[in-house]
């Protein structure tokens, strides 16, 4: 497999050709596999066109377009292909349906979601490497492998070994949250104590541990799969992501009851966490009784050392960076060559806040402080957010000032 895939694929036959074999299209996904798994890429898109399927691929985070497909028959051919790959029914065309794909030559799972569009159907998927962390463990499956700083590693690595009570790291979709539950757990896993996990799906192999896959066909959900684990002796519990108050509150009881919870959900910052809780309709002292602290992390990318230059800031960039009470430093010009494919970066990195529950903390939480108040609390170690870390990257030429405004942002 080469890096041709990055090139226009043009399938085009003459008219009075027949439709494209099968060989062909099977040919198309088999080299579109190849190419996201040796690139590292997270996602393929099958997009459909008014002319055929567009390729993208992606990587560290952002898109990137692939090969071009010419052909309707030829696009749907390649969709019935994914179908029937993931046991899914080639008949459906105008409902969703999600399916999985084992690809047994690299062990690899990949979770498939079929969508109905304005020219056909569309088709994601999501690659999960199940070796990946199985493989890394004695390198990378840590907090500094994943490339946290060490006073952070250090606060996480702590939370992650108190007896009991609930950890939760937060982040929007594609943050990285699992990777560093991940991490936070196999540090703490001594083999002295049952380590048990819920997950949709299990996206890791983490040896020593029960693994169990939500099944909600069979009945298997998030809340129902956790009432069955506390049957069987945990010490440690991980839940995948907290998407429910059912989930939630079985989650914090267990917290309460001697269990130490690694889990996950999707929030912004803090106090947006503090709020999803309360929309659960959570009791403001259990949670608060409960929650040991929170992780809010993002994934910057990093900038490529061949070819990145400097650059002053522009008047409006000047500005954004005064009112977020940053001096103006130069920054960062981003280039692109051979080495990271024209994209100027190489790889993502971690940026997180650790927010360990203080007892004021706890308090508020039980108040149901304003979110004016708990910022407030909150701006007094200023240096930990997000915002100032990730400006902090920029000075040191890891990160660009354009990468920072699309991930984090300078309100």
């Amino acid at each position: 497999m080469t890096r041709a895939m990055n090139q226009t694929i043009n399938l085009v036959l003459p008219t009075a050709a027949p439709a494209p074999s099968p060989v062909s299209v099977v040919a198309f996904v088999d080299e579109a596999l190849m190419y996201a798994y040796t690139e590292g890429a997270s996602d393929i898109h099958f997009e459909a066109t008014r002319q055929g399927l567009q390729l993208k691929y992606r990587l560290d985070g952002v898109m990137r377009a692939g090969a071009m497909l010419d052909g309707v028959q030829a696009a749907e051919e390649t969709i019935s292909r994914i179908k029937v790959l993931a046991q899914l029914d080639i008949t459906e065309r105008r409902r969703p349906q999600d399916g999985r794909i084992h690809w047994a030559e690299k062990q690899l799972d990949l979770r498939v979601s079929i969508m109905p569009s304005l020219f056909g159907e569309d088709a994601v998927l999501r690659l999960l490497d199940k070796t990946q962390l199985r493989e890394t463990h004695s390198a990378a499956l840590t907090l500094m492998g994943l490339g946290f700083e060490s006073r952070y590693a250090k606060e996480i690595r702590q939370l992650a070994s108190r007896p009991h009570g609930m950890l939760l790291v937060t982040g929007p979709t594609g943050s990285g949250k699992t990777t560093t539950v991940y991490a936070a757990l196999s540090e703490v896993n001594t083999g002295l104590e049952k380590i048990i996990t819920i997950e949709d799906p299990v996206e890791y192999e983490l040896p020593g541990t029960l693994q169990i896959p939500v099944n909600e066909q069979k009945g298997l959900t998030f809340a129902t799969g956790l009432r069955s684990i506390l049957r069987h002796d945990p010490d440690k519990i991980l839940v995948g992501e907290i998407r429910d108050a059912e989930t939630a509150h079985i989650a914090v009881q267990s917290a309460l009851t001697g269990h130490l919870v690694f889990t996950t959900v999707h929030a912004n910052s803090l106090p947006d966490v503090l709020g999803r809780f309360q929309h659960f309709g959570m009791d403001p002292f259990g949670f608060a009784s409960a929650l040991n602290g929170v992780v809010v992390q993002r994934l910057l990318r990093r900038l490529c050392r061949s070819c990145v230059q400097t650059r002053a800031l522009t008047q409006e960039e000047e500005q954004q960076v005064r009112q977020a009470a940053f001096a103006p430093h130069t920054v960062p010009k981003v280039m692109g060559c051979t080495h990271c494919g024209g994209t100027g970066y190489k790889g993502r990195f971690v940026v997180a806040e650790v927010h360990t529950l203080t007892a004021k903390l706890r308090d508020m939480i039980v108040q149901r402080a304003s979110l004016g108040e708990m910022t407030a609390l909150l701006s007094q170690e200023a240096d930990r957010r997000l915002l100032a870390q990730a400006w902090g990257f920029v000075q040191s030429h890891q990160t660009s000032f354009e990468e920072v405004t699309r991930v984090i942002g300078w309100d």
